[in-house]
C-alpha cells in the first residue's frame, strides 16, 4: 500500500472498508470489495502501479466509470482496482485526418461534442454515453443505436496504448489505418480488461452527414413493428439507426419525463437515415411506404433538430424511466437473427409471464441486439429466481442462432454460458490469445471464460454456474 501511495499520492489510494464500498459493484448484481483502489493520473503512474502489483503477485482490475452491466469490474481474487477516472484528457482532434486521441477516462459524449465542434462526429453512441467512458467502451466493444450503419467500437478504434500486466507500456496501431504485421487492435477491443490497461486511444471520426431524417412509427403490437424493421432492411435501405420501444417502456417514459409518446401504442419504431439529401429523400419515401404496409397506424417525421433530439432523449432515458415501475431490474444483451426477432420476443415475454415479472423491451432491432428488462423488487423477489428466468432468455437467444452479448460484454455475468456457444477447442484458442499478453492470469481474473475459482466466493457466481451447467443439453 505504501508503494501505491508513493506513486499516486495519498488522496488517490483507498483501502479503508468504508471507502471501498462504492467500488465493489458496477451496474449489475455481483458484488465484491477490492483489496485497494488506486487512481493514477498519467500513463507513467499506471505503469508504475502495475509493476508494483506484479512484483507482489497481486491481481488488477481496470475500471472506467463503473457503468458496465456484466460484472466486468468486480474485484475477484482480492484484486486491486485501477481506476482511469483521472485520465480525462482529449489530447487532440485532427480535423483533416479525422482522428481523435483521447485518454480512457473521457466520457463518450465529450468526444462526440468535441468532434462536432470541428464538423465531425464519433459514431458509437451507447445509451450510457453521458457517463460511460471511452476506455470502458473499448473494453466491451460498445455499440449503441447507430451501430446498425456504422458498426461498434472495433470499427472506430485505430490504435491503443496499453500497459501490459508486467508494467510495460506498448502501442498498437495509431494514425495509420493499416499497418504491417498482426493487427492486435481488434483483439484488444472487446477484451474486457483481461490483457492490460488502456491509457490512450486513437479514434476514427467521420464527417457530419448532409441530411438526417428521423421517423417514428406506431404499431398495435411489438410483432408488427419487428416485421416492419426487417422489411426495411430487406428493401435495401440500411438506416443509420432503428430502435424499438414496447408499451411498458412508453408508459414509463411518459410518466417519468413527459416526452408525450403515443400512450396507446403497442410498440414504437424509431428509424433514422443519414446521407446526401437526394438519398435521404428517396429512403424516406420507401421507409414510410414500408412502415404503413406492415401495419403502422401512424408515421411521422421529426420536423426540427430539437424534435429529433427529444425522440433520442426518450430512447436513451428508457432504462432510467423503468425505475418507476420496480426498484430493480435485470437487463439483457443477447443478439438474435433479425428475421427471428418476433418469435424470440414472443418466447421472452412468455418466460417473464411464467415467472411473474413485468418485462420491458427496448432494443436495437436493426441489428437484432435485444435488451429485454426483467423488472422486480429485490426486497421480496429473490435474485436467484430472476437469474433463472434470465438464463432461460439467454437459452432462447442461443437456440435461435444468436450470441450471448452484443455490446455489454461477457464479464462475470455470462462467463459460464460461454460453453453454450463455444466448444473446448474454441475456448482454449481464446485463452491462449489472452495468455500471450497475460501468462499469469493476473489481469481481471475470473472474467469472460467459464470455470475457475477466482470469483467462486460470490453467491451469484455460484448460481450462474449451476444454471449454465443445469440447462445445457
Amino acid at each position: 500500500m505504501r508503494r501505491l501511495v508513493e506513486i499516486c499520492g495519498d488522496e488517490n489510494v483507498f483501502w479503508r472498508a468504508e471507502d471501498l464500498l462504492v467500488w465493489e459493484y458496477d451496474a449489475g448484481f455481483d458484488r465484491r470489495p477490492p483489496s485497494a483502489v488506486v487512481l493514477p493520473g498519467t500513463t507513467e503512474e499506471v505503469a508504475d502501479v502495475v509493476r508494483a502489483a506484479h512484483a507482489e503477485g497481486a491481481s488488477i482490475v481496470p475500471r472506467g466509470a463503473g457503468t458496465g452491466l456484466s460484472g466486468g469490474t468486480i474485484a475477484c481474487a482480492d484484486a486491486i482496482v485501477v481506476s482511469t477516472a483521472r485520465l480525462r484528457r482529449i489530447i487532440s482532434i485532427d480535423r483533416v485526418a479525422r482522428i481523435a486521441v483521447v485518454e480512457p477516462g473521457v466520457p463518450n459524449l465529450a468526444v462526440t461534442a468535441a468532434a462536432r465542434d470541428v464538423g465531425l462526429f464519433f459514431a458509437p453512441d451507447p445509451a450510457s454515453q453521458r457517463i460511460s467512458t471511452i476506455g470502458g467502451n473499448v473494453a466491451t466493444n460498445a455499440g449503441g443505436p447507430h451501430a446498425l450503419r456504422y458498426g461498434s467500437m472495433t470499427n472506430h478504434v485505430l490504435g491503443v496504448e496499453l500497459v501490459l500486466p508486467t508494467g510495460e507500456c506498448v502501442r498498437f496501431g495509431g494514425e495509420v489505418a493499416d499497418l504491417p504485421g498482426y493487427d492486435c487492435v481488434p483483439f484488444i477491443v472487446g477484451s474486457e480488461g483481461t490483457v492490460g490497461i488502456i491509457t490512450k486511444v486513437w479514434l476514427r471520426l467521420l464527417p457530419l452527414p448532409e441530411d438526417v431524417r428521423t421517423f417514428v412509427a406506431v404499431f398495435a403490437d411489438i410483432e408488427h413493428g419487428a416485421r416492419a424493421a426487417s422489411a426495411i432492411i430487406a428493401s435495401g435501405v440500411v438506416p443509420a439507426a432503428m430502435e424499438m420501444l414496447d408499451r411498458v417502456t412508453i408508459g414509463a417514459l411518459n410518466a417519468a419525463f413527459e416526452v408525450h409518446l403515443p400512450a396507446d401504442a403497442g410498440s414504437l419504431l424509431l428509424v433514422e437515415v443519414e446521407g446526401l439529401r437526394e438519398e435521404t429523400a428517396d429512403w424516406a419515401t420507401s421507409i414510410e411506404r414500408i412502415l404503413r404496409k406492415n401495419g403502422a397506424t401512424n408515421v411521422r417525421s421529426a420536423e426540427t433538430a430539437a424534435e429529433r433530439e427529444l425522440l433520442w432523449k426518450a430512447r436513451k432515458l428508457g432504462y432510467a424511466a423503468l425505475a418507476r415501475i420496480r426498484p430493480n431490474n435485470y437487463l439483457h444483451d443477447a443478439v438474435v437473427p433479425r428475421t427471428k426477432m418476433p418469435d424470440v420476443l414472443r418466447e421472452v415475454n412468455a418466460i417473464a409471464e411464467r415467472y411473474g415479472y413485468v418485462i420491458a423491451n427496448m432494443f436495437h432491432i436493426g441489428d437484432g441486439n435485444l435488451h429485454p428488462v426483467l423488472l422486480f423488487d429485490a426486497r421480496s423477489q429473490p435474485i436467484d429466481r430472476v437469474m433463472e428466468a434470465s438464463a432461460e432468455i439467454l437459452k432462447v437467444a442461443i437456440d435461435a442462432g444468436g450470441a450471448l452479448s452484443g455490446e455489454h460484454g461477457i464479464g462475470l455475468e455470462k462467463n459460464h454460458f460461454m460453453f453454450w456457444v463455444f466448444g473446448p477447442e474454441d475456448l482454449d484458442a481464446q485463452r491462449r490469445g489472452r495468455e500471450a499478453f497475460d501468462p499469469d492470469g493476473t489481469m481481471n481474473p475470473g472474467k469472460v471464460f467459464p470455470g475457475g475459482d477466482a470469483c467462486a466466493d460470490i453467491p451469484t457466481e455460484r448460481t450462474k454456474r449451476a444454471l449454465a451447467e443445469g440447462m445445457w443439453v
